[in-house]
Parts: structure tokens; C-alpha cells; sequence
């Protein structure tokens, strides 16, 4: 089947077809990598030593977060996966590789550093609602030494990759070193890298195939007001960033997808029940670099990357999701990837 561009939706047998090529590609993944933790449990009362609910715990467990998720929304859908990474030299870096390797993700790029701690997101939910969360972290940026080494393994395991995945957390890892070799890995082997950028190297990665912001972080990081209707600011902003697809993702309000000499494409959210949206935007991220891995466009990386996206909100906590799911909520003929104005009318006067 041809490639589907944005002056209609994709059908549902392009997003069959475009799952069953993802599997066996390999992803690797470089960026901030984290545990999830879970803390669950019921409440009762009101704590008499201040006005704050007591937590009696049920349960306790343990997920990959960060990079790591992007790592294992690929292997669960089909594809290989090997990790650049650091954490600490601690019980918490040993569980996350554990759990890294649990999901099938190759861990030969991690590196252990004594000076900083693994990173750890304990989530406290009472009848299933977070009520706090506690961060452990250091954010500060990687020593020289270390970046060189993680760029070392980038180069490396580059080698046998069909698409690069940067996924940034503002935790340090994500530095003008690391980004260097991706890019640098990308050209010379003519593969797409896609970012999830944070505000720290937010402008460093021209020649990116796809940088993939939230509308918050973009706005964050452009002081104003993010304009995803605008075709002429998406494409200036496209420019700005010197990137060759813009993808800003708008929690209920969709995507929007702004491409070199494309018009502007909206798509628009289509979950059916939004429980959680943790780690939609790293399985938004896992989907578009597999989707164009296979060589489809970026309307249809972005289209596929919806229906995961409205998948896994529909799930409690960070999740990964399954081609399985995604062809069941493809059949429901939405979240295929609607254009934007011209286009639209277009698309309603062929259905009539």
C-alpha cells in the first residue's frame, strides 16, 4: 500500500500493515532513565498530627520510567531495543535493569556512576488516585567523562539500528556530546532520530527527522503562546528549530504535525476513557521512530502513534502498549489523523 498523506485518514489496513512491518526493526533509545514506583493503599482517616489523609499500604511495585519506557513500549510492540543510559550504583539501578531486561531491552549502553543516584518517582495513590508524589534525583549535567562514554556506546550500538530515539528528561544525561553522535550516527547511516526535548537543549537538535514537544514545553521554551491552528507559525516554528517534522502533542486536543512543504495536519485524541495520562508521550515517542523506521511518513507515524497514545491513557499508571490494542481501537475508524481546514472540507465532500 502507498504511503497516506495528510489529504485524508489513514485506513485501517495501512495501520495493520504498518504494525506488522515494525516488528523485528530495532530502536535505540538514549536519554534519562528512572523507576516508577508505586505505592497503593486505602484511607481511613485524617493523620491527628496534620490535616493530611494516612495512607494504609496494600501493595508496592515497581516500573520502568524515562527512557525506559520508550524502551518498553518498543519491545512490546514487536521491535528490538537497546538503552544509553546512566544510574546510579545502587539497589534502585539494579532493579531497573532487572525490569529493563524483564521487557526484553538490551542493556549493554548503561552505564553505573557512583556520583549520582538512580533516579525514583514514588507515586502514592489511595483508592486507585495519586495523592503525592516524591521525587530522588540528581539533575545536574554529566561530567565530561561520563557523556564521552555514553556517546562512545552511541556510536557503537548505532550501528545496527534503524531509528534513534532521544528521549529528555531535564535529569542531565541529554548533553551536547550525546546529542552530537545521534545526530552524526543518524546522517552517516540515513536513519530517522526522534526527539522528546526538555528545556535545557530544547534548540540543539537541528537536522532532527522529528522533534516531538508537548504544547506546554514548546510554549515554555518559544515565551509565548503556542499557535497549533496557525499553519504559517507551525511552519516558521518548524524553521526555528531547524527541524524536519514538528509534533506537538495536545493531551485532549490531539496532535498537530507540521512538515517540510506539508500543509498543517491535526489530529485529533480519541481515548475512550482517559484514566491515566503517564507515559503517553514516551509511547508517542516509541511508535513514531518505529513507524518511520519502516519508512512510512510522518502523517502516518504520527496517526499510528494516536491510537497507541489514546490506548494507554485508557491504562493506570505508566504502561506499555500492545498491537493488539492498537488494531482494536484502529477499527474503531477513529484517531487515523484528520487535516487540517481545506483539507477537511475535501475529506467530508468525498464521503458524501
Amino acid at each position: 500500500m502507498s504511503p497516506v498523506e495528510p489529504d485524508r485518514p489513514v485506513p485501517p489496513s495501512r495501520i495493520d500493515e504498518l504494525l506488522d512491518e515494525i516488528e523485528g526493526l530495532t530502536v535505540l533509545v538514549v536519554g534519562d532513565l528512572m523507576l516508577d514506583r508505586y505505592v497503593s493503599g486505602s484511607v481511613e482517616r485524617v493523620s491527628p498530627e496534620a490535616p493530611v489523609p494516612v495512607v494504609k499500604v496494600e501493595s508496592e511495585r515497581d516500573a520502568v520510567g524515562g527512557a525506559g519506557n520508550v524502551a518498553a513500549n518498543v519491545t512490546s510492540l514487536g521491535g528490538r531495543c537497546s538503552l544509553v543510559a546512566c544510574v546510579g550504583e545502587d539497589r534502585e539501578g539494579d532493579t531497573l535493569r532487572d525490569a529493563l531486561a524483564a521487557h526484553g531491552v538490551m542493556t549493554d549502553g548503561v552505564v553505573s556512576t557512583p556520583d549520582r543516584r538512580t533516579t525514583v518517582k514514588t507515586r502514592v495513590l489511595a483508592q486507585r488516585q495519586q495523592i503525592v508524589r516524591v521525587d530522588r534525583e540528581v539533575d545536574a549535567v554529566l561530567d565530561e567523562a561520563v557523556a564521552s562514554t555514553l556517546a562512545d556506546k552511541l556510536r557503537y550500538l548505532a550501528g545496527s539500528c534503524d531509528a534513534i530515539v532521544i528521549q529528555d528528561y531535564d535529569k542531565g544525561v541529554i548533553v551536547a556530546a550525546v546529542i552530537d553522535a545521534a545526530r552524526e550516527m543518524a546522517g552517516s547511516r540515513g536513519i530517522p532520530w526522534v526527539v522528546d526535548p526538555k528545556r535545557r537543549s530544547f534548540f540543539a537538535y537541528h537536522g532532527a527527522t522529528v522533534l516531538k514537544p508537548n504544547g506546554r514545553e514548546l510554549g515554555e521554551a518559544l515565551g509565548e503562546t503556542v499557535r497549533d491552528d496557525d499553519a504559517a507559525w507551525m511552519e516558521a516554528t518548524r524553521v526555528r528549530l531547524r527541524c524536519e517534522h514538528l509534533l506537538v502533542t495536545l493531551g485532549d486536543r490531539g496532535m498537530a504535525l507540521q512538515s517540510r512543504g506539508r500543509p498543517l495536519a491535526k489530529l485529533a485524541a480519541t481515548a475512550r476513557e482517559v484514566y491515566d495520562v503517564s507515559g503517553a508521550g514516551d509511547t508517542v515517542t516509541a511508535v513514531v521512530a518505529l513507524a518511520l523506521a519502516t519508512g512510512a511518513s510522518a502523517y502516518e507515524a504520527a496517526a499510528l502513534a494516536n491510537h497507541a497514545a489514546a490506548v494507554e491513557v485508557g491504562k493506570s499508571g505508566v504502561q506499555t502498549v500492545s498491537t493488539d490494542e492498537i488494531r482494536a481501537h484502529a477499527q474503531l475508524g477513529v484517531g487515523a489523523g484528520w487535516p487540517h481546514t481545506e483539507s477537511r472540507a475535501k475529506i467530508r465532500g468525498l464521503r458524501r
